[in-house]
């Protein structure tokens, strides 16, 4: 079965890579989707963001990368015959908001299923936005995010 795993990975932290990782072993084909969120201006493009995953997942075989920018998840999986959407929630607030998503997409595609992976709770504090303002103020990303994005981060900072 395929499976997408949507988001902005703005950029790409250990968080999304350890669900990555996870939801890769329930799936035969996983395709994680770089997508416009609206309500966030991006630091990196789309295909900075593109090679950032790509790096980052390079070891998971039936895992692939792509752009799919300004459109609905609903037709990302519908395009890429995916029956499952892979999300992750790292406390209440998340999974509140990640329920309403699937509620949405699943009245646009009846047949879509959403999967909820709790964070593993190393990450439970580890957000995308959260390591641009750490990055921001030049402070310490060890174990946040992998160690091309670092090198990305500083050279966005300078």
């Amino acid at each position: 079965m395929n499976a997408i795993f949507p988001g902005s990975f703005d950029p790409v932290t250990n968080g999304h890579v350890d669900l990555i990782k996870r939801a890769s072993m329930l799936f035969t084909e996983l395709t994680v989707l770089i997508m416009t969120n609206t309500s966030k201006n991006s630091l990196f493009s789309p295909s900075e963001k593109a090679v950032l995953l790509e790096n980052a997942v390079a070891g998971l075989r039936n895992v692939k990368v792509r752009v799919f920018e300004a459109d609905l998840t609903v037709r990302a999986a519908r395009q890429l015959q995916a029956k499952v959407i892979v999300r992750g929630a790292r406390n209440g607030k998340d999974f509140e908001t990640e329920r309403s998503i699937a509620d949405m997409n699943r009245h646009l595609e009846p047949d879509l299923e959403t999967i909820l992976l709790p964070a593993a709770g190393k990450y439970n504090f580890l957000s995308s936005t959260l390591v641009r303002e750490v990055a921001h103020f030049h402070g310490d990303l060890a174990g946040l995010v992998p160690a091309n994005v670092i090198r990305a981060l500083e050279e966005k900072m300078c």
